[in-house]
């Protein structure tokens, strides 16, 4: 730079900083790597082991079919009940129910932990090796959802080699019947220390070696249902460094509703995702994994929607104003702990990005065009609305070919200014 009209500091100079800022630049890739890029489920359904069958996502399906016609027959009647607005009404009651016959389970998480408990160690086992190959059947037949897998038990001292041994027989299992499907997601529960998750990658490790995977191979879901996962006991925001324990491999965090607002002492009856305790520890969530790839979870509601037609109408409205909630503060997944909140699911998200297409797409085409309007977006505003279209189009929401003739982009080209360089 040397000689260079207007300026006075040497080559040297500017050499020298890049090289001390060199190992923060290598930890900022590290550790802040951006989006992955791929598709991310609206939800996660859980079920029991021993209740998990070659049919659940079908049934899972039917049965929210069955309630939809039911209880909203129409577009007319779901509008009345969630308060869609007229011109939404249609396309999202058709989505819906296009969704629940072709699709109607994105996540699907076989439990072990609290929706399974106790049970004798030959009768897990069993589970657990049952497990495995109905998912490797159903991944080879098409049915199965495009992300399942397992909830371990935890790493407590008292159901520790449990949960070691039940996820061995299931990554086992998947390996002998063919390998483990691209879609395999893995929950570890109840954590309450780095070291915890620091082990969870230990496993990972050791089963990729005897298997010959390569390294990184296997990822797992962290389940924050602690205070301790929150803030340790040094005043520390735990959450943080579990992802840092995690060394890469964690692929998300997942609030527990009820564990963490039982252990904050939240009676029963006031135990949900929109009670204060709950806005602090996925406040705390989001700020920990943003830019690290690591993706958020929203909980559940166990008010569940069954019984007269009046009764469910209350559910529905419950349950969709929670996932609206969530998706307007940055929790494009939660989980679903009933088939009658399918409809209610997919509702809410494909009201929450066909409301608001036109104007997304609108300000994008002009930050693109560099041709102003009302609104003055910066590139991280563009950042976000390619991130909120490319999001609609992965949930179903939105068509490719409307967002293309709205915006003037390529899927392609949303994926380079949403920051999704690894995308589908």
């Amino acid at each position: 730079m040397a000689g260079m009209t207007g300026t006075s500091l040497p080559d040297a100079v500017v050499r020298d900083i890049g090289a001390s800022l060199a190992g923060v630049d290598a930890e900022l890739a590290r550790r802040y790597p951006g989006d992955p890029g791929t598709r991310q489920p609206v939800h996660t359904v859980y079920v029991p082991a021993d209740a998990f069958t070659a049919g659940t996502v079908r049934d899972w399906g039917d049965r929210a079919l069955a309630a939809l016609d039911e209880h909203a027959p129409d577009a007319a009647t779901l509008a009345r009940v969630l308060g869609l607005p007229d011109e939404l009404a249609g396309p999202v009651h058709d989505r819906v129910r296009a969704k629940l016959e072709r699709e109607p389970v994105e996540d699907i998480r076989i439990d072990f932990e609290d929706g399974y408990g106790p049970r004798p160690d030959a009768e897990e086992d069993a589970a657990a090796v049952a497990a495995a190959r109905t998912l490797s059947a159903a991944v080879a037949d098409g049915s199965a959802p495009p992300y399942a897998g397992i909830r371990m038990k935890c790493m407590e001292a008292a159901v520790r080699d449990r949960g070691i041994r039940t996820l061995d027989l299931f990554l086992t299992g998947l390996m002998d019947a063919g390998g483990l499907p691209a879609g395999l997601v893995l929950t570890l529960p109840k954590v309450t220390f780095p070291q915890q998750v620091t082990a969870m990658v230990r496993l990972c490790e050791e089963f990729e070696k005897a298997r010959g995977l390569a390294p990184g191979r296997i990822r797992f879901e962290i389940q924050i249902e602690t205070t301790q996962a929150i803030l340790g006991p040094d005043g520390t925001a735990t959450v943080a460094r579990l992802i840092d324990a995690a060394q890469g491999r964690a692929s998300g965090l997942h609030y527990g509703t009820f564990d963490y607002s039982a252990s904050c002492g939240v009676s029963p009856a006031h135990q949900s995702m929109d009670h204060p305790v709950a806005d602090h520890a996925k406040a705390v969530m989001q700020v920990a994994a943003a830019g690290t790839g690591v993706r958020l979870s929203d909980g559940s509601t166990n008010v569940l929607p069954v019984g007269p037609t009046d009764r469910v109408h209350e559910a529905w409205r419950l349950h969709y104003g929670l996932v609206r909630r969530s998706l307007a503060r940055a929790y494009y997944q939660g989980w679903d702990m009933h088939p009658g909140h399918l409809p209610t699911r997919y509702a809410a998200v494909y009201a929450f990005y066909r409301e608001g297409f036109g104007v997304a797409a609108a300000r994008l085409a002009a930050y693109v065009a560099k041709a102003g309007g009302d609104i003055m977006d910066e590139p991280a505003t563009a950042k976000a609305l390619s991130g909120y279209l490319l999001r609609g189009l992965d949930s179903g929401a939105l068509d490719t070919a409307e967002v293309t003739t709205a915006t003037g982009l390529t899927r392609a080209e949303l994926d380079v200014l949403a920051g999704r360089l690894a995308a589908n």
